[in-house]
């Protein structure tokens, strides 16, 4: 079986571009190298959602709505009196596999591509958008790495290890199991935290909210409150920072979870 392959996609009909401005179309799946072993999808777009969602099949199905093309930011300079426009519907998204990694190469900068994708429920996920989308993963388990920068993340019975950030979005995140040893990261700058994990969760917990409150279901033994120092002379200049932390403990402690946001409140539960 061939280790390595690459799937490209290009629509080049007016009427298929106008539908899938409201309907949702298969644009390619990707057979695994090998069917039933985990693997891994990365996916990294500027503008758009992306959602994931595990299935019983063996490959990765995307699917994909498209929204309106962003204004040129020359457009308004230009005179254009007499003249006709002429859409155009050319696409540029593909897709490669090799030893069960796919990677979906998104080139489509001048357009919002709503992601739709379903994979084997032994995924490891690396998720990124930066405009105008949201993140979805629901009932996938493996190691996740997700980034925001203008929208919400949301994991829905997910299991394995989650590291999830955003700067304006809540995340919004519920384990049915965790890797154990696992470190995990949450961090928002303008967005709440709200994340379910399960009763027999070990950890450590660090915490911090500038302008919320941290709330947690857990009996966790919080350590005593000290600010933590650090000092610099880099380049011959004295440099103090003092950071207040929330730090303690949960069901004796374990991995790091470190959960931060400055403008949204923390919650830490326990299902």
């Amino acid at each position: 079986m061939k280790s390595f392959r690459i799937l490209l996609v290009v629509f080049l009909s007016l009427p298929l571009l106008a539908m899938a401005q409201d309907t949702e179309i298969e644009l390619f799946s990707i057979p695994l190298s090998s069917p039933g072993s985990p693997g891994k999808l990365t996916v990294e777009q500027l503008n758009g959602s992306i959602n994931v969602e595990a299935y019983e099949g063996s490959e990765v199905v995307v699917k994909a709505t498209f929204g309106n093309r962003k204004a040129h930011y020359k457009e308004k300079k230009q005179d254009k009196s007499g003249l006709r426009r002429i859409d155009h519907s050319s696409l540029d998204i593909s897709g490669e596999e090799k030893n069960n990694e796919v990677k979906i190469i998104n080139e489509q900068w001048n357009k919002v591509t709503n992601l739709e994708i379903k994979v084997p429920k032994d995924f490891s996920l690396k998720l990124g958008t930066v405009n105008q989308g949201n993140i979805l993963v629901k009932g996938v388990s493996g190691e996740m790495e997700i980034s925001n920068v203008n929208g919400e993340i949301t994991c829905e019975e997910v299991g394995g290890s989650v590291s999830a950030d955003t700067v304006n979005g809540d995340i919004i995140v519920s384990f049915v199991n965790i890797t154990q040893g696992a470190n995990m990261a949450f961090s928002s700058l303008n967005g709440d935290l709200d994340i379910t994990f399960p009763s027999s969760l070990k950890a450590n917990v660090k915490a911090k909210s500038d302008m919320g409150e941290i709330y947690t279901d857990f009996d966790m033994a919080i350590a005593k409150q000290e600010p933590n120092v650090e000092k610099s002379t880099s380049s011959g200049v004295y440099k103090v920072k003092v950071e207040q932390w929330v730090r303690g403990t949960i069901n004796g402690g374990g991995p790091e979870m470190l959960f931060k946001s400055f403008n949204g409140n923390i919650m830490i539960k326990s299902k």
